[in-house]
């Protein structure tokens, strides 16, 4: 557990209050809870947490009530064994699905996606359509590898042997995407010591792991039936007001997975910053933050 004093060194950049979910079995999601209003829940992917969102959650709770969880096994949330909990999608839609609920809000939210929240994210929208009031999209999918697309070597390396040994025992997912993810900027050796603190031992790289291991690619995967159905319903939100906001630098989540937005929500807006890694809130956060908070706060 994460219940222990932030590391100083980027505490200051990450100044809020720890909040607990139990999902049973003495398992415990982590969230943040900051602001009042309309709610704004942020989904972040893999290998990131709540962190990823700390300069949208600054910039929007005065006006918002913003909501971050962190995934099972992922940031400040438990990182239990496999003999505990079920690293899967089907999972991590349910864990959403219950912690909403949880919370009764009031009105339709707006919510925020990235990386492989966007799939978890918006498998429970597309379920529940009129409980979403705006779309905000940063570099995700909401369906299966276009097939234009390849999967990405380094991802296929992960689900082999050798990959799993990396990322478990030298937590190569998370300090990778420190540098790989980036493109305009240069991460700080002090925030990317707030990426990479939650996951510092064999034990808390558990999740890092097994959510490239999860991803559905072919029917009969365990999770595909999800990934196709809800890519089936995005038609849903033809009339959600919508914003893209895409790093154009990012090698997974490439322009074959925008285009692939672009075609589904013709409607929405999109921003693609050419210059941009995957990381694209943390690597432009001088437009990004200013854009996603001029959308959110817009009639």
């Amino acid at each position: 557990m994460n219940d222990g004093a932030l590391p100083s060194a980027w505490a200051a950049d990450y100044p809020f209050a720890a909040h607990w979910f139990d999902r049973g079995g003495g398992v415990r999601m982590h969230y943040l809870d900051e602001g009042t209003g309309r709610a704004v829940v942020m989904l972040h992917g893999n290998p990131t947490w709540s962190f990823y969102y700390r300069k949208l959650v600054l910039a929007l709770r005065d006006t918002h009530r913003c909501l971050v969880p962190d995934h099972v096994g992922m940031g400040r949330s438990d990182k239990p064994g496999d003999d505990r909990y079920a690293y899967t999608l089907s999972q991590r839609v349910a864990d959403f699905g219950a912690w909403i609920d949880m919370l009764a809000l009031p009105e339709p939210l707006v919510l925020v996606v990235h990386d492989w929240g966007g799939m978890i994210g918006m498998a429970w929208a597309a379920a529940h359509p009129d409980r979403i009031a705006k779309l905000v999209i940063l570099n995700t999918a909401a369906f299966g590898l276009p097939a234009t697309k390849r999967f990405p070597w380094p991802l296929a390396l992960t689900r082999t042997a050798l990959g799993a040994l990396l990322v478990r025992g030298l937590n190569g997912f998370a300090w990778t995407a420190t540098w790989a993810a980036m493109a305009r900027t240069k991460m700080p050796a002090h925030v990317a010591a707030g990426y990479t603190w939650p996951y510092g031992s064999w034990a808390d790289r558990v999740a890092t792991l097994r959510f490239v291991q999860d991803i559905p690619l072919r029917l009969g995967d365990p999770g595909f039936d999800i990934v196709q159905a809800t890519a089936d319903r995005l038609g849903v939100f033809a009339k959600t007001p919508a914003l893209v906001v895409w790093g154009g630098k990012d090698w997974v989540f490439d322009d074959h997975f925008l285009a692939e937005w672009r075609r589904r929500l013709p409607h929405a807006v999109v921003r693609r910053l050419a210059d941009a890694g995957h990381y694209v809130l943390e690597d432009a956060a001088e437009e990004v933050v200013p854009a996603v908070v001029s959308f959110v706060r817009s009639e």
